[in-house]
């Protein structure tokens, strides 16, 4: 990748006091490197894994969440070493879209004229409500669930 910086990190236990998790901790070097405050979402390879994240506040610095998923897939574990190659993601604001939901989308134009319209942090969260359903039947109703609302104006999570 061009522009990516490579360094080694611990996974440490942390995130939000409300969703303990794992965590990167990224070097203020490496921080700086990637463009400083600026850069918002990154992209890279965590043991070797691909990765797409955000870069999260944190006092005096940033740092990335790593899901149990990823963890699992990269084989570590809370307090081992990781190996990470980062580079600013070149298109911070694309969400990726399970089927389920683009199919949603176009059916209905009025609800992805307001998806369009959401912030991409919530853009990127319906579509990870979506494709994070274990079963082809909840990713369906939870797209379809989710576009109504948009179609009708209203919030994607809120009940009504």
């Amino acid at each position: 990748m061009p522009g990516s910086i490579s360094f080694e990190a611990h996974l440490e236990a942390g995130g939000p006091s409300f969703m303990p998790t794992q965590i990167v901790v990224v070097p203020p070097l490496v921080l700086e490197a990637l463009g400083g405050k600026g850069t918002k979402r990154i992209i890279g390879t965590l043991n070797g894994h691909p990765i797409r994240l955000g870069l999260l506040p944190q006092t005096g610095g940033r740092y990335l969440m790593i899901n149990k998923d990823l963890c699992q897939a990269a084989g570590v574990r809370v307090g081992q070493s990781v190996a990470l190659t980062l580079a600013p993601d070149p298109e911070p604001d694309r969400v990726d879209l399970p089927p389920e939901l683009a199919e949603a989308l176009e059916a209905w134009p009025e609800a992805e004229a307001q998806f369009e319209s959401l912030s991409g942090s919530m853009r990127r969260a319906v579509a990870q409500h979506i494709s994070t359903a274990r079963q082809a039947e909840t990713r369906a109703r939870r797209a379809v669930e989710i576009t109504e609302k948009l179609a009708r104006g209203a919030h994607p999570f809120r009940k009504e």
